[in-house]
């Protein structure tokens, strides 16, 4: 199972190894991860994602992410209803066909056209992991040059 955490933290040296490490030390590979400052300067806000089928364990790493001095509040998404997005910079190829591909996916997609060059277009897409998989299906219609993503960030609704 899939879950979403979120911890906000003070924003201070070794923060981010500390708790990462927690999840390692449990062997759970961490799929995504992204922090970034809040409106407060002096807190950020970490959007974990972690595949675990042992909830038990996963309650552990919660419970001891709490206890760190540097945790402010952790919250788990996985049982809330929260909305989640990641950001995609993929560079496609021109070719012939392409020009119509994009220009569809920018209508049905929140899909923006960053640059055109000669023999490439860079795409920014910001969405949900349903829409990108939707997205990236059209796109491989094309030649994909390089694609790079962001970890998953999330709030609650």
């Amino acid at each position: 199972m899939r879950h979403t955490i979120q911890a906000l933290v003070e924003n201070r040296f070794g923060v981010l190894a500390r708790v990462a490490s927690l999840f390692s030390a449990r062997g759970y590979n961490i799929e995504s991860l992204a922090v970034g400052e809040t409106e407060e300067a002096d807190v950020s806000c970490m959007t974990i994602v972690v595949n675990a089928e042992d909830e038990g364990i996963l309650e552990q790493i919660k419970k001891q992410l709490n206890k760190l001095i540097d945790v402010i509040t952790v919250t788990d998404f996985t049982r809330r209803e929260y909305i989640e997005r990641d950001l995609i910079l993929i560079k496609v190829a021109k070719k012939a066909k392409g020009e119509a591909i994009i220009t569809k996916l920018v209508k049905k997609y929140p899909v923006k056209i960053i640059e055109t060059k000669k023999d490439y277009y860079l795409l920014e897409i910001c969405s949900d992991r349903h829409q990108e998989t939707e997205i990236l299906k059209e796109l491989n219609n094309l030649k994909i040059k390089e694609l790079v993503r962001t970890g998953r960030i999330a709030i609650k609704k």
